[in-house]
């Protein structure tokens, strides 16, 4: 028995230096280890020994059971070392190789031409003002001339809230009434920026959200000639020296008279494209004289004061001013288009 024990001790050691690889010395163990290997098989019979010879083949199957894990153990490190050694090489980093360039982030294009207006307006000596995006009824519609039931809502189609007359404003004009209120009697020249909402179809001009610039200026002996001028001054400095505008008449529940400002479609020269409906013209603004219930509304008195409002669409003149055909670029999130700012 003895004999054949370390018979079983050579044929396993022969097998194990047969060993390449992780796996193959997995299946080694099993075979010359596990429990239906020889050696233990051999051990596991020794109750149908005689009664002196058990002690001798015990103390031999365990020295050689030792032998073969101890030798396991060290095959499996060389294993371990040279594994690591092939993947390290197969692996390795060519340092010559140029790097990957990390794209730096950058301002989006419609926080590009937010920032442009604001420079311009702040060179006029307008100040920003900021209002809140969700809105009362009353001083989204009812305080800028807008009643219960009248027509003209019907032009701006709202999200309601589950709260009774709380909406998302549907234009920056509520801000007119907050400015006028923190700062009346004084004079005031403020813009108000922020984004408002429409529950419109959407098309290559229109969105159902989009940032909005108001403009409102009030003071004493203020015209319509001062609106016309400080409009056509805006222009020239965001489109060029050369730029060709017009004013339509228009009309609009809190500003009497009213006009809509257009500017020269840049992408098709007047000549007419699907952006500006080949008409040659993209309108940028509307604007108007503040009408004298809204002054009023805002504690102003209308016999002692008066004054100009806009509201101008960023991404209408960033279509101007970078030839863009469709509005719903500005928040697709395509990096093909943004990285183009």
């Amino acid at each position: 028995m003895i004999e054949q024990l370390e018979q079983i001790e050579a044929n396993a050691m022969q097998a194990l230096a047969q060993v390449q690889s992780s796996a193959e010395l997995q299946t080694w163990q099993n075979a010359h280890l596990g429990k239906k290997s020889p050696l233990m098989l051999v051990i596991g019979n020794m109750q149908s020994l005689a009664k002196e010879e058990r002690p001798l083949v015990g103390q031999a199957g365990n020295r050689i059971k030792n032998n073969l894990q101890t030798a396991a153990s060290a095959r499996a490190e060389s294993l371990a070392v040279a594994e690591l050694s092939a993947k390290l090489k197969a692996e390795s980093i060519d340092v010559t190789l140029p790097g990957r360039p990390h794209s730096g982030g950058r301002l989006h294009v419609s926080n590009q031409v937010l920032r442009q207006i604001y420079a311009i307006w702040a060179e006029m000596g307008f100040q920003v003002y900021r209002s809140r995006d969700v809105e009362t009824d009353e001083y989204n519609f009812q305080l800028l001339n807008f009643p219960v039931g009248h027509p003209a809502r019907e032009m701006q189609d709202t999200f309601h809230t589950h709260i009774p007359d709380v909406i998302l404003r549907t234009h920056t004009s509520p801000g007119q009434i907050h400015a006028m209120r923190q700062f009346c009697p004084e004079p005031i020249r403020v813009i108000l920026p922020g984004m408002c909402y429409r529950y419109e179809q959407i098309t290559t001009r229109s969105e159902v959200q989009f940032h909005q610039i108001e403009g409102l200026a009030v003071g004493r002996n203020i015209t319509f000639s001062d609106l016309k001028g400080t409009l056509t001054d805006f222009a020239r400095r965001m489109f060029g020296q050369g730029v060709r505008t017009r004013f339509r008449t228009s009309y609009f529940p809190f500003t009497e008279p009213s006009a809509e400002m257009d500017v020269e479609c840049f992408l098709c020269s007047g000549k007419g494209c699907k952006v500006c409906k080949y008409a040659g013209w993209l309108e940028i603004l509307g604007c108007g004289m503040v009408h004298p219930v809204v002054l009023s509304n805002g504690g102003y008195d209308p016999q002692a004061f008066t004054g100009f409002a806009f509201g101008m669409g960023p991404e209408r003149i960033a279509m101007l001013k970078y030839a863009i055909e469709d509005i719903r670029y500005f928040w697709g999130n395509d990096l093909r288009f943004l990285k183009q700012f």
